[in-house]
């Protein structure tokens, strides 16, 4: 009975993995998973609140597996608006509220300079290179082996 539970509970979460990664891919985005966190490359140039939101709906899921890190690559990304950028705040905050690492790599200049004049860069945890992002990753899962699981502050 118990072992039937199991693949069954099992099955579900991997059905619903499934749902999350073509729900990705139909966005055109990259994924590239790494040994401790999903590397996503976010295509076109320009991000619009529609897509934080649908990226929201497809990246807050990864919170319940075993790698649970994200690092948002928007190498490509040449404009921003405010509604986006304040869902790219908002999806951070729950990732760290659940002892997850959030950063996002690669600004373009306008991009950068965009979330600089509404004051929004400062509370984001951003990084010039995908390297750098990796670093803060693993800083943040020592972090949190020290302080015993409680959530990190960016």
């Amino acid at each position: 009975m118990c072992y039937n539970i199991n693949k069954y509970i099992w099955y579900r979460v991997l059905r619903s993995y499934k749902r999350i990664v073509d729900k990705l891919i139909d966005m055109k985005v990259k994924i590239d998973t790494k040994e401790r966190f999903h590397a996503i490359t976010l295509p076109g140039d320009s991000l619009s609140a529609t897509m934080t939101e649908e990226l929201a709906a497809c990246l807050l899921p990864y919170l319940q597996n075993d790698v649970k890190n994200i690092v948002l690559i928007l190498k490509d990304i040449q404009k921003i608006d405010i509604a986006a950028a304040d869902k790219l705040v908002s999806i951070q905050q729950n990732f760290y509220e659940n002892n997850a690492s959030f950063v996002i790599c690669e600004l373009q200049q306008p991009v950068e300079d965009f979330l600089d004049k509404n004051e929004l860069l400062e509370v984001m945890n951003v990084t010039p290179t995908e390297s750098e992002a990796w670093d803060i990753v693993q800083m943040e899962e020592v972090e949190r082996e020290l302080l015993g699981g409680d959530p990190i502050v960016p």
